[in-house]
């Protein structure tokens, strides 16, 4: 090259770059001035819009559970375990504390080696990314996207600090389907706090970054172990790690704590429940319970929760093996008059479901080509008390396997609050979501309804406790077809006092009790019990009501009961006490309860001495003899017709409690009335449940004796001494003869 030709080309390269230079500069100007789609604006950069999970909150400050539609909790800096940071550092951006958002050092690598090296993407942009970017479906448009996300990145970093800026990225990448950022990830894998977490841990957790669903350590444990010592082999090479303890380090197993997202945490029917109140709230109030980061405080105690869900697991496990044993290869979906199996029961069932909508149309509605199709094998998963049984089921066999499966509702409200304590709407929510707690989950309730008639007899006729009524036949006319109720056990003769009636569960007591009640007696006991928090028009005006031939909830019987622990004032149960922002703030507050002064102080006293003698010497004396329960207690079993539903009410000064155990449905039943009476299939639910919350000396409940009314009696209640004898065991006489 002469010497010309050299003095023309280097004033043309300096041209060159000069007008590179300035172009990259006009462009990445006009990048930052939105003329290639908008950018975020400062406003944005300062309050990144990231969706965070709402969580609920016990009494006792502990969190139940989350709503959302990706997990994700924000946490500080200081609250991510050193070893996550290293990790990421080490894998993802190795010049992260010492580079202003790009990283040029990377980027002319990834140039010369066209990426085979490694990428130039800093953690700065990859927030960008994740936080302001949509992701885009052409290269073209992705290149542009990359320029933006530079700007982006530098922004950033002007105006975070370096450690901000790493909490931030943690705090919203995902990890899995539905759990974002590290809390989220740590709690779902390993059910820890960020904080908790070791070295091999964190690099398992960082290692998913790369690619969430190959590095999965639930799903591919082999690929995720060798990511793991991947990114502990890159915390060597940073210096964050030494080689001897790599090398011990990478034959370790990955060893999961895994729970699952969307089970995890406790009280989960109650949440559901919780969510349907909230949503009408959070609409008018401009907020999205999923997305929103609000703080939900609740009156539910964590410890208590937790002990009536071991409680409930414990007694039905046990349940369903006296259910499956009694029954044996026989079917429980039977007729109420004769006992005879429901002809057709388990195809009628089927008819319900999405799967048999869709093969209807498949199949022009051809019942026959439906059902041979329902009756053949296919893999499922499905409940079991051994844990989740993966195994090859038609559907047809599956609907009758989850039919003979017996279900739960449980709820304990502190009497003088009204507050809720604790509340297991089933026995496993990941299968079977339907609450059997909540005012709409009602089933025929028995015997527990009879307090109600002795209450209103006290009420209005001043009746004694101590008042004798004959065990004889009483037939109630003008309701249509005249009824006569009869015991299940036939027995008829003599006299009882009232007291006696109630704890031995006698219809023939209770029959005479409600006719002393006049020719409105069905409407006299209606008004009492709503105005005790049962919904209005619940109860149809019939004398058989008496028995609890209607339909109530867990949740109203709860409630009611409060009433004669409570010196007879009723208080609307409550169980949301406060919400808050993101930040703290406080948004509403939940303070006014509805309430009503139903009983006179020494009535509702009266009621609740009559129920103490159901469990001192009546049909639950077996939490005294069997369950060693010591406190001023009281109860009322309750066992309904065909021996479809166990309900089982505890009072005490400390805790009203509500339990019922039945089928999916009033056509599922106990063989026998041994088994399906209230004290063997529910009391035993709340027996377990108190004694734990008993013996927990942090939550002083102790169930002293309720204290007599001040003032001066006006109904005997001196009844004599004690009856001997107990009906605990096998005598409960809550059926309805005919």
């Amino acid at each position: 090259m002469n010497a010309k030709s050299q003095g023309l080309l280097i004033p043309r390269f300096w041209n060159f770059l000069i007008t590179g230079v300035v172009f990259a500069i006009l462009f990445f100007v006009m990048v930052n001035f939105g003329l290639f789609g908008t950018l975020p604006d400062i406003k944005e950069l300062e309050n990144p819009n990231s969706a965070l999970a709402s969580e609920v909150l016990s009494e006792d400050g502990v969190v139940l559970g989350k709503y959302y539609r990706q997990n994700r909790t924000n946490i500080s800096f200081k609250d991510i375990a050193p070893s996550v940071r290293e990790a990421l550092v080490a894998t993802e951006d190795v010049r992260f504390f010492s580079h202003s958002g790009i990283d040029f050092r990377g980027l002319l690598r990834a140039v010369v080696f066209m990426g085979s090296e490694g990428g130039a993407s800093t953690i700065s942009q990859q927030l960008a990314k994740n936080l302001f970017s949509d992701k885009p479906k052409m290269k073209i448009t992705r290149v542009l996207q990359k320029f933006k996300e530079w700007v982006i990145a530098v922004q950033l970093e002007r105006r975070y600090t370096k450690e901000e800026i790493m909490a931030m990225y943690l705090n919203t990448v995902p990890f899995s389907g539905r759990s974002y950022g590290i809390k989220a990830a740590a709690g779902e894998f390993f059910n820890k706090e960020p904080s908790d977490l070791n070295t091999e841990e964190a690099a398992v957790l960082i290692g998913m970054l790369k690619a969430p669903s190959a590095y999965n350590p639930k799903r591919n444990p082999e690929r995720s172990q060798k990511r793991r010592n991947v990114v502990m082999s890159q915390m060597v090479k940073a210096g964050f790690l030494r080689e001897g303890t790599y090398d011990s380090l990478k034959t370790k197993n990955i060893k999961l704590d895994y729970q699952p997202a969307g089970e995890e945490g406790m009280a989960a029917y109650f949440r559901d429940v919780l969510a349907k109140d909230l949503e009408p709230w959070c609409e008018e109030h401009g907020y999205d319970l999923y997305k929103s980061g609000l703080r939900i405080y609740t009156t539910i105690n964590s410890k208590m929760q937790r002990y009536a869900e071991e409680a409930a697991l414990r007694h039905m496990k046990e349940n369903q093996a006296n259910f499956n044993k009694g029954w044996g290869k026989d079917q429980p979906w039977r007729y109420i008059e004769n006992y005879k199996v429901i002809p057709g029961y388990i195809e009628k069932e089927l008819k319900r479901t999405e799967r048999y909508a869709a093969l209807s149309k498949k199949f022009d509605g051809d019942e026959t080509a439906i059902l041979n199709e329902l009756k053949k094998p296919v893999r499922m998963t499905v409940f079991s008390w051994r844990g989740d049984l993966d195994t090859t089921m038609s559907p047809y066999d599956s609907m009758a396997y989850a039919k003979r499966i017996l279900h739960c509702g449980f709820i304990a409200v502190d009497p003088a609050t009204a507050e809720v304590r604790a509340w297991v709407g089933g026995i496993n929510h990941k299968f079977f979501q339907y609450d059997h707690v909540n005012k709409k989950a009602s089933r025929q309730i028995g015997s527990t309804f009879k307090p109600f008639v002795y209450a209103s007899a006290i009420d209005i006729n001043k009746t004694s406790p101590c008042a004798s009524f004959p065990r004889e036949y009483t037939t109630f006319y003008g309701y249509g077809k005249p009824w006569t109720p009869r015991n299940s056990d036939g027995s008829s003769g003599g006299t009882l006092t009232m007291a006696q009636g109630l704890s031995r569960s006698d219809n023939l007591i209770t029959a005479q009790i409600m006719k002393s009640l006049g020719p409105e007696a069905p409407e006299t006991v209606i008004k009492m019990a709503e105005r005790m928090g049962v919904e209005k028009g619940r109860i149809p005006a019939v004398p058989s009501i008496c028995l609890g031939t209607h339909d109530l909830s867990p949740f109203e019987m709860a409630g009611a009961f409060t009433t004669f622990v409570n010196r007879g004032l009723w208080i609307e149960p409550t169980y949301l006490t406060r919400i808050e922002d993101k930040n703290g703030n406080v948004l509403a507050e939940f303070t006014e309860k509805k309430h009503d002064q139903i009983l006179s102080e020494e009535k509702a006293y009266l009621v609740y001495r009559m129920l103490e003698g159901v469990v001192n010497h009546g049909t639950a004396a077996r939490l005294r003899y069997r369950f060693g329960l010591q406190g001023s207690l009281g109860g009322k079993t309750g066992t309904t017709q065909g021996n479809a539903d166990g309900w089982y009410m505890g009072v005490s000064t400390d805790l009203v409690c509500a339990t019922w155990v039945g089928g999916d449905d009033p056509s599922i039943r106990f063989r026998t009335m041994a088994a399906g009476q209230g004290a063997s299939s529910a009391l035993p639910i709340y027996a377990y449940f108190m004694q734990k919350v008993m013996a927990d000396p942090t939550l002083g409940i102790t169930c002293p004796p309720l204290d007599p009314p001040s003032g001066p009696q006006t109904i005997s209640s001196d009844c004599g001494p004690p009856e001997a004898g107990n009906y605990g065991e096998g005598n409960e006489v809550d059926e309805y003869g005919r």
